[in-house]
């Protein structure tokens, strides 16, 4: 697994555990020290993904995404144990993901 993967994985939400994809966001080096990885969900609910935070992918059939998607940065982790990956982002659309990560994390 590596940042920008595609995954399908149950992740915990505000209404409780869903089966979804996500896309991994943590590092190389974070992997080879920890058992889990930190995901961004995905949600084919684009028309409300409306935020300076959310974006809305290109590039969703070559993701392995069934349908148009979004990736919103509502964060958790998981157990790489737990997690099956279906896809990679392509160029564009991992780069954008990174800079709603930027904007909305201080770091």
């Amino acid at each position: 697994m590596k940042p920008g993967s595609v995954v399908v994985v149950n992740f915990p939400g505000a209404t409780g555990i869903k089966r979804r994809p996500a896309i991994i966001v943590s590092t190389d080096l974070y992997h080879s020290e920890r058992p889990d990885v930190i995901l961004a969900v995905v949600t084919t609910q684009t028309a409300k993904s409306k935020a300076k935070t959310d974006y809305i992918l290109q590039d969703c059939s070559s993701a392995g995404l069934k349908q148009p998607s979004a990736v919103r940065i509502f964060l958790g982790t998981r157990p790489v144990t737990e997690i099956i990956k279906i896809g990679e982002l392509s160029e564009r659309d991992w780069t954008e993901v990174q800079k709603r990560l930027q904007i909305s994390l201080e770091v």
